[in-house]
């Protein structure tokens, strides 16, 4: 029988206990350490405690790092957590002192400040692989800034453009979205240890120097709040939602684009599978990959955000353990999205003889002869439209070439304005090319070369501004690191 009087319940040690104990041996041993050697400095630095406690302590903290192994650890239930068996090996070296290492501080503190440094980690790898994206749809927009394609509105044939445009738009989106996620990733910069349990301490201690020796950017001001107010975790994966549900969008055209009906996408072989009954078959499965791995992301960031929905303003296991180590599967599923589509796309090609064959049934180039009419022969715009239009419905019934409608055109310009077009057959020709189309919209953000090649110069040093800010971010930590190994070595030193 069951003694419910002794804890744990043994329900639930393996239901709830066990898995977070293996969740911090996986995720959080390793920083666990970390704010134990940088509370000690801190409480040695402050005078809290005394050299020679502080030595004992620093030589006890570097015995058990070096004689655990962590993978053959198992919960037994005689402590509560990970860290109280820390405290526990703490006490069987040092008596009574063992537990002096927890004093000004708390779990709550200390959990928070593991979250941190787990999201900023994992946080930091996803932007390195969102940058490497842009940086190659940038090398791929460079590369086709003159390959021809139909630009799709509502499902139909609208207008050409490039390929490097559209993957333009692409990058300067996935760009707003790194500056997102970078702005959200500045959140997790502010350390929340010297918050204690909620209203910090009554010992003289350094919050300051705590957040440098781990490489926080500075202390998170209000207490309560470091402990209360889990934005930090809504907003990042809030950020990083925005980054897959806008990738999914571009994967979606993937789709569209490289089906049998459209057929303007190439997919290579290598990326392709065949069917195994259909040997006619291409199926371009890594978009389908891309696609559901994109909304799994979304879906597990939305999981991370409504958890939080509706709990208390306060310290709760509703942000921590099992939660947090939850949302690190959207890192996962995000970063197979990146890596794929950076290999992917920029090894896709343009069907050039699919382009312009449906540039020419779909009469895309037709709003830029309705520009002509007006510029050249002084006919308003609803005129020149009208025109065009008329132009357009000719050519499509007969199912020939916009480019070999002059005489249908000549007429329908006559019944609109009563008389004849100045334009002779080779200017008709001319302004109904996709070529003149492109060149002639060389305005801010258009697709003519020019315009083109100069967003791009920006997406790459908007690219690079975002890199170097990460660049200081890992230069911080790793300065940090060596600065907190440095001062608890000195620990030891007489």
């Amino acid at each position: 029988m069951i003694d419910r009087s002794v804890f744990p319940d043994p329900t639930y040690r393996d239901t709830v206990l066990a898995p977070l104990f293996e969740g911090v041996k996986t995720h959080y041993a390793s920083g666990m350490d970390q704010i134990n050697r940088a509370h000690l400095v801190m409480l040695r630095e402050t005078g809290i405690l005394g050299k020679n406690d502080t030595a004992r302590i620093a030589d006890a903290l570097t015995d058990i790092t070096a004689s655990t192994d962590l993978g053959a650890l198992t919960y037994t239930g005689e402590h509560e957590d990970y860290f109280f068996w820390v405290e526990a090996q703490l006490r069987d070296r040092l008596g009574d002192l063992g537990g002096a290492l927890h004093t000004a501080r708390s779990r709550n503190d200390m959990d928070h400040t593991l979250f941190k440094m787990a999201l900023r980690t994992r946080a930091s790898h996803l932007m390195h692989q969102v940058l490497t994206l842009a940086t190659a749809l940038t090398d791929k927009a460079e590369a086709e800034a003159q390959t021809l394609i139909v630009a799709y509105t509502h499902g139909q044939p609208a207008q050409p453009s490039t390929f490097g445009h559209y993957l333009a738009a692409a990058i300067e989106t996935l760009l707003r979205d790194a500056k997102r996620l970078e702005a959200a990733m500045r959140d997790l910069d502010q350390c929340p240890m010297g918050a204690a349990a909620i209203t910090t301490s009554g010992f003289p201690i350094d919050r300051e120097r705590m957040a440098e020796l781990l490489g926080f950017e500075g202390a998170l001001l209000n207490s309560y709040g470091c402990i209360a107010s889990v934005d930090y975790i809504t907003g990042l994966y809030s950020a990083i939602k925005l980054v897959f549900l806008h990738l999914g969008r571009l994967i979606q055209d993937l789709a569209f684009w490289s089906a049998f009906e459209v057929g303007q996408l190439y997919v290579p072989n290598a990326l392709v599978q065949v069917s195994s009954i259909m040997p006619q078959k291409r199926n371009p499965v890594p978009i389908e990959h891309l696609r559901h791995l994109s909304s799994v992301t979304v879906g597990r960031c939305d999981m991370m955000v409504n958890t939080m929905h509706n709990t208390p303003f306060t310290d709760m296991n509703d942000s921590e353990g099992e939660v947090q180590q939850a949302g690190y599967a959207a890192f996962d599923s995000g970063g197979r999205v990146l890596d794929l589509l950076a290999t992917m796309l920029p090894a896709c090609s343009i069907n050039a003889e699919r382009v312009r064959k449906t540039s020419d049934a779909a009469c895309i180039t037709i709003t830029e002869l309705a520009d002509t009419l007006v510029r050249d022969e002084s006919v308003t715009f609803r005129a020149a439209h009208e025109v065009a239009s008329k132009t357009a419905r000719a050519v499509i019934a007969k199912d020939c070439p916009l480019g070999a409608g002059f005489a249908d055109f000549a007429e329908a310009f006559k019944d609109e304005t009563g008389r004849d077009t100045t334009l002779s057959e080779a200017d008709f020709a001319h302004a109904t090319s996709p070529e003149t189309f492109i060149a002639r919209r060389d305005r801010t953000g258009g697709p003519a070369l020019n315009a083109l090649t100069n967003a791009l110069e920006k997406y790459r040093g908007t690219t690079d501004e975002i890199q170097a800010q990460s660049k200081a971010r890992l230069s911080r930590i790793s300065t940090a690191d060596a600065a907190r190994n440095a001062a608890f070595q000195n620990l030891t030193e007489t």
